[in-house]
């Protein structure tokens, strides 16, 4: 058995939207968030189907991979609507990232729950960042990016807690580059996960606005 990691991701997005959020363009890529302060990088988890949104003044990331995967629910979710309870996502993996101004909130009806960290001086840090999304917005530019490449192939992101590459499903689109730099970044995500996870200034509590 291969001593790769698989990671899937979250999400209701179609294929075409997905190739159309791979463009080269202002949306693309990017930041990430939930409150997983440290630990082994999941391989698979069950999402709950609550979409919550992430935002960042700057998103700086060493060693970066997309591609697309698929995430589900538990057995009669609530939240899956009319998905089955699956979804098409897009992973964003980072290496090594930097956030700057980190805000993460959920809606939970009435209000939300928010998060913000990163915003005294010194921003919030991860290792072997992996972040589900159906949708990314921000000004990004690589540096080498290679477009188009098997997903199940990558090698810009490593587990540093087991030394496992972070790849994608076999012949799945990818894209991977040495790095990611995005101003004001916004996430639709619906599942975080990371090796490591730091977050100084961090603030917690039930807020009448989300992020």
């Amino acid at each position: 058995m291969s001593t790769e990691e698989r990671v899937p991701a979250a999400g209701g997005v179609r294929w075409k939207r997905f190739g159309g959020m791979l463009a080269l363009t202002g949306v693309v890529t990017g930041g990430m968030i939930a409150l997983t302060a440290s630990g082994v990088l999941a391989a698979n988890f069950s999402i709950s189907g609550m979409p919550f949104t992430v935002t960042a003044t700057n998103l700086h990331g060493d060693g970066f991979e997309q591609y697309a995967t698929l995430d589900s629910m538990i057995d009669n979710s609530p939240n899956a609507g009319d998905t089955g309870g699956q979804m098409v996502l897009i992973v964003s993996a980072i290496n090594q990232a930097q956030l700057t101004n980190l805000c993460q909130s959920v809606s939970l009806g009435g209000a939300f729950l928010k998060i913000t960290a990163g915003d005294n001086g010194t921003p919030v840090s991860a290792k072997a960042l992996v972040v589900d999304s159906d949708q990314i917005n921000g000004n990004a530019d690589f540096t080498n990016i290679e477009v188009g490449g098997d997903a199940g192939t990558f090698d810009k992101v490593k587990n540093p807690n087991t030394g496992q590459q972070v790849v994608g499903p076999d012949y799945v689109f990818g894209q991977q580059a040495d790095a990611v730099q995005i101003k004001n970044l916004w996430q639709n995500n619906y599942a975080t996960t990371a090796a490591k996870f730091t977050l100084p200034h961090l603030r917690m509590s039930f807020s009448t606005t989300g992020c």
